[in-house]
């Protein structure tokens, strides 16, 4: 621990200092990854809206002595030759997944498979319901509606067997329309 006075103020001033070259080395550093992430999602209309930032971010690092000028022309250059290679088409990019994303997606998956198992349950659980409903509600009405639909039935048969029969007779001519009284008093004569 320093005894002198300008000693221990020097102290002082290098601490405010470190603090502050740290948080914008650190600023600097998070606005880099800011914009390799947004390139990584494949969102490059956001990456390009960053590099401009991300630039003026790292000059104000060369500007408070943080980094060194060339140092910052190298950042600045690797940024911006990654978007141009990205948008020229000499790199493709793969989106990445870390374990955690990986495991978060097989969760929500799981969990939406199980909605759907119970919804489809609930469904069927309700049909059977009302089924039984309809059984215990009245086997009369049923019967009631059942026996109309019955006589409909016939009734719909019996029309059609009519139209059948019609147009199944042969149309009758004048002759033998002539000769049907005759055959018709023949056939009483041996009846009798």
């Amino acid at each position: 621990m320093p005894n002198i006075k300008s000693a221990k103020k020097r102290v002082l001033i290098t601490k405010k200092k470190n603090a502050r070259n740290r948080s914008d080395r650190s600023r600097m550093n998070n606005a880099i990854k800011a914009f390799n992430k947004a390139i990584d999602s494949a969102n490059i209309d956001e990456a390009e809206r960053l590099l401009p930032l991300t630039m003026s971010i790292i000059d104000q690092s060369v500007t408070a002595g943080i980094i060194h000028k060339n140092a910052a022309a190298n950042k600045k250059s690797a940024i911006s030759k990654r978007l141009s290679d990205i948008k020229s088409g000499k790199v493709t990019i793969t989106v990445k997944k870390d374990n955690k994303t990986i495991a978060a997606e097989k969760a929500l998956a799981a969990k939406q498979a199980r909605e759907a198992a119970r919804a489809e349950f609930r469904a069927k659980q309700l049909e059977k319901e009302a089924e039984k409903a309809q059984a215990k509600k009245g086997k009369k009405t049923a019967s009631k509606d059942d026996k109309k639909a019955v006589k409909e039935d016939k009734a719909e048969k019996a029309e059609k067997a009519e139209k059948i029969e019609k147009s199944e007779k042969p149309k009758r001519t004048k002759k033998a329309k002539a000769e049907e009284p005759a055959d018709t008093e023949s056939a009483e004569g041996k009846a009798e």
